[in-house]
């Protein structure tokens, strides 16, 4: 029987008088891979941030390996962060570093290894994404923006984290580049044995990568379940998106 990663039961978060989680259920089973999609404004990013500690719940639970990390303490935070991994959507790496350096960012301020022993892994990691060695000397600036993609998830692989976040990993890249992307997130994640959750509203994205989709609708979950089931779900918040149709139960208020 599969063991449960991640839970969250009940979350709920208002800023003000905005309501943007309202009483979110959700679980990831160990070494299974859980996309959540839903359109801008549902509460994806709100959750994610939430589930990584930095945002604070007003109610509920979130639990990693059966740990309630809710009101956690700031040492005991940090002792579950090391199990986490991020794919920023943008990025996210620091100019003022090689490639090589921006990879073993996390073994050498998180790990306290050694440079050299760091250096080695991130080579080994970045080559493992596709990318050539020599490009590990390089800065972020002198290449691409699928490369820049690349390379932040060999950044979230060489700490070899337990649970890895994706925030809208393919988000403007080519479609083709996105299609590259998504293989390289299965073949990762897959060979950690990680378990993963990524937020997104591309569906090409979502049925590569994931075993099981969720689709968040104004802050609650309206359907879990695997990702084979998409096209038969029965729900018609879920159809209404994943064909991209103007009509149904979601509404968009005009800018």
């Amino acid at each position: 029987m599969s063991k449960t990663k991640l839970k969250l039961s009940g979350v709920r978060k208002a800023f003000g008088s905005n309501h943007v989680l309202n009483g979110v259920d959700l679980e990831v089973e160990s070494g299974k891979s859980l996309v959540v999609i839903g359109g801008s404004g549902t509460g994806k990013s709100v959750m994610l941030k939430c589930v990584l500690g930095l945002l604070q719940p007003d109610s509920g639970s979130i639990k990693v390996d059966g740990q309630e990390t809710v009101g956690l303490s700031a040492n005991d935070r940090g002792e579950v962060m090391r199990k986490f991994g991020m794919l920023f959507q943008g990025g996210a790496l620091f100019d003022s570093m090689t490639v090589w350096e921006n990879v073993a960012f996390g073994l050498i301020q998180g790990r306290g290894m050694a440079r050299n022993e760091a250096q080695a892994i991130a080579i080994e990691k970045i080559t493992a994404v596709g990318l050539s060695a020599d490009v590990g000397n390089l800065y972020p600036a002198e290449i691409s923006g699928g490369m820049q993609k690349r390379v932040g998830l060999a950044r979230v692989v060489a700490t070899a984290p337990e649970i890895i976040f994706f925030d809208e990993p393919t988000t403007g890249l080519d479609p083709i580049m996105a299609d590259v992307i998504n293989d390289l997130i299965v073949d990762q994640v897959n060979d950690l044995g990680a378990t993963a959750l990524s937020i997104t509203h591309d569906m090409a994205s979502a049925r590569k990568i994931a075993d099981y989709v969720a689709m968040i609708h104004e802050g609650q979950i309206v359907w879990h379940g695997k990702v084979g089931d998409l096209d038969h779900s029965g729900n018609e918040y879920v159809d209404q998106f994943i064909h991209g149709r103007a009509d149904g139960p979601i509404t968009r208020r005009a800018a």
